[in-house]
């Protein structure tokens, strides 16, 4: 068992959605003038809100990628108060979006610190160079996330498509820490 419980603090949920019709984005950025659009640098329309502080990137294909969401449910609501503003504002959107999340950004203090050197000879699947980068990068199979592990016992997590899993890499990767002894706590 653990000596500590991890804090964990999604920073970042990124989702696509779709409304599975074209939209005009000229007429977006007519009807919505504090949207950004750059055509000739790049082809996605920059929505943002402030409730949930959003920002969500708008193609002429009627697909969108949310960037912000601090969960999966913050994430969900941005996109579908996006489509709600572009119908007020007169934007014919016939279609109710469907959203996925695609990843899931999460910083983590374990509240001990790690033997990184000892980890990157003993955890499966891990690359640590620390000339290049002071963290030791672990690739997860189950689930499915990659894991930055810093000496300070402060890690950050990507990949993740749910929460949850989050939270399962995170008991994981600490529980396999604290058998191998690769956790320094002070006493």
């Amino acid at each position: 068992m653990p000596q500590t419980k991890p804090i964990v603090s999604i920073e970042n949920v990124v989702a696509s959605a779709t409304v599975d019709q074209k939209l005009d984005l000229n007429e977006i950025t007519k009807k919505f003038p504090d949207t950004e659009w750059n055509p000739d640098q790049f082809p996605g329309l920059v929505f943002r809100i402030k409730n949930p502080k959003t920002a969500t990137l708008i193609f002429s294909s009627g697909k969108m990628v949310c960037t912000g969401g601090k969960s999966e449910d913050m994430a969900v609501k941005a996109v579908r108060s996006v489509v709600q503003q572009l119908r007020k504002g007169g934007v014919k959107v016939k279609n109710e979006p469907v959203v996925t999340v695609q990843n899931i950004v999460a910083s983590i203090n374990l509240g001990g610190k790690i033997h990184l050197e000892q980890a990157a000879r003993t955890l499966p699947r891990s690359m640590y160079e620390p000339e290049q980068f002071p963290g030791l990068i672990h690739r997860m199979l189950d689930p499915k996330t990659v894991i930055l592990l810093f000496a300070s016992g402060k890690l950050v997590c990507t990949g993740a498509k749910k929460e949850a899993d989050v939270y399962r890499s995170v008991h994981n990767l600490h529980n396999s820490l604290e058998e191998k002894n690769l956790m320094i706590y002070d006493s």
